[in-house]
C-alpha cells in the first residue's frame, strides 16, 4: 500500500458525533496511505476512547475556540505541507488521497486540492441535486485553468462551489493557521476568496472523491435555521457584486440553502 507522508487528515471531532468513528474508517482505508490526527476543543470521554482506539494522537484546543479557531488549530498541530480538515460527519471515498496526490504531482504550485462529491441523508446517497449540478458547472472552467483569477472567482462569484471538508491546504503557502474566523458559517468561502486573490492554483478533480452528510445536528443546519448563513451569504456577495445585484441574488440563494435541510 502506497504512502504519502506529507500529507495529514486532521478530523476535527465535536462534542459526541455518532458519525465520528465511520468519518475516521473511511480515512484508515485510503488507497494511499497518510497520517491522521484528531482535534478537538470539546474533549470527553467518547472522543477519547475512539482515539485509543484507532490509536490516533489527540490534540485538545485549550484556547479560543469557534469553527475557524478549531480548524487552524487542527492545522497548527499537523507536521506536514499538506493538510485536509476532515469533517467528523463526512466519508472520504477509498480514492481520495489517491486523486488528490495524483492532481499535486501534475501541479505542486497550488493552494488548495479539492473535487467534486455527493450527498448524503438519513443514510442514504441522494441522486445528485440541482445544486450540485450548478456547482459542477461554477467549477468547470477550473479544468482548463485552475491559475485563472476568473476561473477561480467564476467558482466562488454565485456561491461557493468548493466544498470545505473536500479541500487539501498547501500550507507551505497558506501558513498553519489559514482559515478566516470573521465569519461562523461562510468562513470556508470567505477564505477562499482570499485564496483567489493570490498567484496559485485551485487543482480541481473532476470526480466525485466523498460524501458530504447533512443531518439536523450538523452546525451547518444550526446556522441556517439561526438564519446566520443567509445573513453571511449576504456579506459575503457584497465581495462580488454592487448591493443591489447581491439583494437579487438573494432571492435565488435562499431557495438553494433550504436544500440542506433534512
Amino acid at each position: 500500500m502506497p504512502e504519502f507522508n506529507n500529507h495529514t487528515f486532521v478530523v476535527c471531532a465535536y462534542k459526541e458525533s455518532k458519525y465520528l468513528e465511520e468519518c475516521i474508517k473511511s480515512l484508515e482505508n485510503q488507497s494511499v496511505k497518510s497520517n491522521i490526527i484528531i482535534a478537538t476543543s470539546t474533549p470527553n470521554t467518547f472522543i477519547k476512547e475512539i482515539a485509543k482506539k484507532h490509536n490516533l494522537e489527540l490534540f485538545i484546543n485549550e484556547g479560543e475556540s469557534g469553527i475557524g479557531q478549531d480548524w487552524n488549530f487542527g492545522v497548527s498541530k499537523a507536521k506536514t505541507k499538506y493538510v485536509t480538515v476532515a469533517h467528523q460527519d463526512d466519508i472520504y471515498n477509498t480514492n481520495y488521497l489517491e486523486e488528490i496526490v495524483n492532481e499535486i504531482n501534475k501541479n505542486k504550485d497550488f493552494i488548495i486540492a479539492f473535487g467534486d462529491y455527493r450527498e448524503i441523508k438519513n443514510g442514504e446517497i441522494v441522486p445528485l441535486t440541482k445544486n450540485l449540478k450548478i456547482k459542477k458547472f461554477l467549477l468547470s472552467k477550473l479544468k482548463k485553468d485552475g491559475n485563472s483569477k476568473k476561473a477561480k472567482m467564476f467558482a466562488l462569484k454565485f456561491g461557493s462551489a468548493i466544498c470545505c471538508p473536500c479541500v487539501t491546504i498547501n500550507t507551505h503557502i497558506t501558513g498553519k493557521k489559514p482559515y478566516k474566523i470573521d465569519l461562523k458559517c461562510d468562513l470556508d468561502w470567505d477564505t477562499w476568496y482570499d485564496f483567489a486573490q493570490k498567484n496559485y492554483a485551485f487543482l480541481y478533480i473532476n470526480k466525485e472523491i466523498m460524501l458530504h452528510r447533512i443531518h439536523e445536528d450538523s452546525e451547518t443546519s444550526n446556522l441556517i435555521q439561526n438564519n446566520v448563513r443567509l445573513e453571511e451569504d449576504f456579506t459575503m456577495f457584497k465581495k462580488f457584486w454592487p448591493t443591489p445585484i447581491a439583494k437579487f441574488l438573494m432571492k435565488f440563494y435562499k431557495s438553494a440553502v433550504k436544500t440542506n435541510n433534512v
